[in-house]
């Protein structure tokens, strides 16, 4: 399909050149990833520390009501589930909502969300990857009675010098990255069957000290206090569009790629509701109002396990890498697929001989490592919320965007009622958007305005979309035939 020189800003671009640049020899990335991988991929971006902490900040005003609290923000993380699902099957390649802006609202938004899930996912590992020395330390001390100094341990502002298990951890999991994406899936589905098999674990253990007066009241405060804690736990869902960077190195993605986001979206609202049932039930919601580590005390005092809190450390510790070496690897698979638009250099779109885009991951890792050792992440966490956030919302639009521009597209899985799901998914993302603090509006602000100054500096003169010299084939291509059935 000839491109006209200089499209506009909002100028989409064609899908069928999407795809056929994913088949590019030099600009394409292994289609190894089958359907257990690429569930466990959603699972163990979606299931971290979340469920190990946010217990313990979110069910002080819900008490046992807790659950319902965990429907609500399954069912609204839902609407975006589908959605993503949709667009997944459509647009078979690298980029997530990157790439699905592209097609269906131009160079412009697509650059602005892609900008932005750099943030999300940056910010994120390093996050997550603070927490991991907390972790390993506990079992250090459990297990042999001795931790690591705080100097090693800590980053400065908080009692040490440097975090060197948080650099370690971002380092090893990009070396596996660099390795190969068949080891990468097959490592993170061994350690998400260990975390799920920790969660299911404590679940019957904590099912055998349930008691049903705990329950009671069940909902002390009223139905507000379930929908602001919903708006927090909405989080612990995160992570499914994690699968959606994979398109480029599924087998069959029209097929497999709706069935892993939403079945690992189902499979984690399932554990999470199981888990605040029998952590309700089995001790007093009173006890684990403010707890920083609610599921090990509820094996500890509310079950009489002493070992709880060291096997509740062993799975945070797991959950916390797995979700750092999937949240890592759709970073560098969007930055892959805006370098290859040309919107960033070149050298990030360059593969190694096992088809891993090596030069971005090593710059990201090395960035996010540093980030991790030596600062201490507070407020700036919370750009992840809003990132995510923003990044679902044009998930949603894009969706009736392309159904309108490109009805004849052969979907793999399509939104039912999408004119009434997809915009409900759209209002409820803005709506928790608003409830984000003011702080965290002017720094998603300030990073979006030095995204802007990027772009048209850089990213505007080198896009191959507005030079013309995008590569990809007709729209009766080979690479669209082979994905339009899956």
């Amino acid at each position: 399909m000839a491109v006209a020189n200089r499209p506009g800003l909002f100028t989409p671009k064609p899908t069928d050149t999407l795809v056929a640049e994913a088949q590019e020899r030099g600009q394409s990335l292994k289609r190894v990833v089958g359907l257990l991988d690429l569930s466990a991929l959603g699972l163990g971006a979606i299931i971290g520390t979340g469920i190990f902490v946010i217990l313990g900040e979110a069910i002080g005003g819900t008490g046992p009501a807790i659950v319902l609290a965990f429907v609500l923000a399954g069912l609204t993380c839902a609407f975006s589930a589908l959605s993503y699902a949709e667009m997944a099957s459509t647009i078979p390649v690298a980029g997530s909502a990157y790439t699905y802006s592209y097609a269906t609202m131009g160079e412009l938004v697509a650059w602005i969300i892609g900008w932005d899930l750099i943030l999300e996912y940056g910010v994120s590992v390093a996050a997550v990857a603070v927490g991991w020395g907390g972790y390993l330390n506990e079992i250090f001390d459990t297990a042999f009675g001795f931790t690591l100094p705080d100097a090693i341990s800590q980053p400065p502002g908080e009692g040490g010098t440097v975090n060197l298990p948080a650099a370690f951890l971002v380092l090893a999991v990009a070396a596996l990255l660099i390795i190969g994406i068949r080891e990468t899936a097959r490592t993170n589905t061994i350690m998400v069957f260990v975390k799920v098999g920790v969660l299911i674990l404590f679940i019957v253990l904590a099912f055998s000290a349930f008691e049903s007066d705990n329950l009671s009241p069940f909902m002390p405060e009223g139905f507000s206090s379930v929908s602001s804690a919903a708006a927090l736990i909405f989080f612990a869902y995160i992570g499914f569009d994690a699968i959606s960077t994979s398109g480029e190195e599924t087998r069959k993605p029209q097929r497999d790629m709706p069935i892993a986001i939403l079945g690992a979206l189902l499979v984690a609202t399932v554990l999470y509701i199981l888990v605040a049932v029998a952590a309700s039930g089995a001790l007093p919601y009173t006890e684990l109002d403010g707890s920083e580590a609610p599921l090990a005390d509820v094996l500890d005092k509310g079950a009489g396990i002493s070992w709880g809190a060291t096997l509740i450390s062993l799975g945070a510790l797991i959950a916390i890498t797995s979700v750092v070496l999937t949240v890592l690897y759709g970073q560098t698979r969007i930055m892959f697929a805006m370098s290859r638009d040309g919107l960033v250099p070149k050298k990030l779109a360059s593969v190694s001989k096992r088809q891993t885009p090596v030069f971005a991951t090593v710059l990201f890792a090395g960035l996010i490592a540093i980030i991790a050792a030596f600062v201490p992440l507070t407020t700036i966490a919370e750009l992840v919320n809003i990132g995510t956030l923003f990044a679902f919302f044009l998930v949603n639009i894009g969706v009736l965007v392309l159904r309108r521009k490109r009805p004849e597209l052969d979907r793999g899985f399509k939104v039912p009622f999408a004119w009434l799901l997809c915009p409900i998914g759209a209002a409820l993302c803005v709506y928790l958007m608003t409830k984000q603090p003011f702080d965290t509006w002017l720094r998603f602000i300030g990073w979006m305005a030095i995204g802007l100054l990027i772009y048209f500096v850089y990213g505007r003169r080198h896009s191959k979309l507005r030079n013309g010299t995008l590569g990809g084939g007709e729209p009766s291509s080979p690479a669209t035939r082979e994905f339009g059935r899956g």
